[in-house]
């Protein structure tokens, strides 16, 4: 990454798009391929190490589908696969994939980290259990913007809309 770190932003929209056209499909995998080798493709692209502790996990993150988890979700799945993962290798692969842009963190409280597969920019509704759950998009307007303290620029904004039981 460049200073600047546009080369970083470039790379993201790249492994967005790789995500979306190498890992997401049925097989993982196209047939004849090696085992892997959708999930290996989508690791080395956003600069990760293919370790086979990530391309298992790679392999039941990006299906296809947009979803929020946290590491105990996700350990599991992998345990459900057959795959003996401690926690801590799951939460540091996590964090990997997130520093990485192949997914988002999602702050919902304090207590549990959410991870995002859908990594646009976009709000969450969080339901009383606590889960984050995607807000359409389009479906939040924002009218007016406070300005940054001097000095300081607007990264991204988030909107976290918490539900209760009607």
């Amino acid at each position: 990454m460049r200073p600047d770190g546009k080369a970083r932003r470039g790379r993201l929209e790249i492994r967005r798009d790789r995500i979306a056209l190498c890992v997401m499909s049925a097989s993982h995998d196209r047939p004849g391929s090696r085992p892997f080798e959708a999930a290996q493709r989508l690791l080395e692209g956003a600069g990760l190490r293919a370790t086979r502790q990530r391309l298992q996990l790679a392999r039941l993150l990006f299906d296809g589908r947009d979803r929020h988890l946290t590491a105990e979700l996700l350990a599991e799945e992998a345990a459900a696969q057959g795959a003996t993962l401690s926690l801590a290798t799951i939460y540091n692969a996590l964090h990997a994939f997130a520093g990485a842009g192949l997914l988002r963190e999602v702050a919902v409280d304090g207590t549990r980290t959410w991870f995002d597969t859908h990594t646009a920019p976009h709000h969450h509704f969080v339901d009383p259990s606590g889960r984050p759950l995607d807000i359409p998009a389009g479906a939040v307007e924002i009218a007016a913007f406070p300005s940054a303290p001097e000095g300081l620029a607007i990264a991204s904004v988030e909107i976290v809309v918490r539900l209760r039981e009607a």
